[in-house]
């Protein structure tokens, strides 16, 4: 794996072979960043990478200039990988939480700009990651929330859905927060 675009451009990333994960591809998350570079001005905004595992896509927020970008795992190993990474490549602005990610949504006052959850594609709870993060207001107006997920799952029905988009075997589906005028 490596870090694709940004300040950081072309650094390996090597994790341990026994973290339990399963990485988004390179291929996979070129494509995501190329369809974020259209939505979001990376140097603006606050980001949550939930699931986090190796931390691919938290390093790549911070390569692309991500103010700040908070990654939560529950996984001791994969949350230690990350700290130690971030040292490594002396990315500062990495905030590594290990927690259970739906406890960790339920308990949070703080609002970002993106949300990327990748869960395991077997956790059953998943296709409620999205009302997690709705119900406890943790984006900021505007902001964005994309899924990893199977193809299996349907998020098209869902509140704030916007899109969806597949890459091989990979799935996206990308929720756009805009309050509604009442009038």
């Amino acid at each position: 794996m490596r870090i694709i675009a940004g300040k950081y451009r072309s650094r390996r990333i090597a994790p341990p072979k026994n973290l339990p994960v399963r990485p988004t591809t390179d291929r996979a998350r070129e494509s995501l960043f190329n369809i974020l570079n259209n939505l979001v001005e990376f140097e603006e905004i606050k980001a949550l990478d939930l699931f986090s595992g190796t931390g691919a896509v938290s390093f790549e927020l911070i390569s692309r200039g991500c103010r700040q970008v908070t990654a939560v795992d529950h996984n001791k190993q994969c949350t230690t990988w990350i700290k130690k990474a971030a040292r490594d490549f002396q990315m500062d602005d990495i905030r590594v939480v290990p927690a259970d990610v739906f406890r960790f949504m339920n308990h949070r006052g703080e609002k970002y700009d993106l949300i990327f959850a990748d869960p395991p594609y077997s956790l059953e709870n998943l296709p409620e990651i999205s009302r997690y993060v709705f119900e406890n207001k943790l984006l900021n107006e505007n902001g964005w929330l994309v899924v990893e997920h199977p193809r299996e799952i349907d998020f098209s029905g869902q509140p704030y859905f916007h899109s969806h988009r597949k890459y091989g075997k990979v799935n996206f589906s990308f929720f756009h927060f805009v309050e509604h005028d009442t009038e």
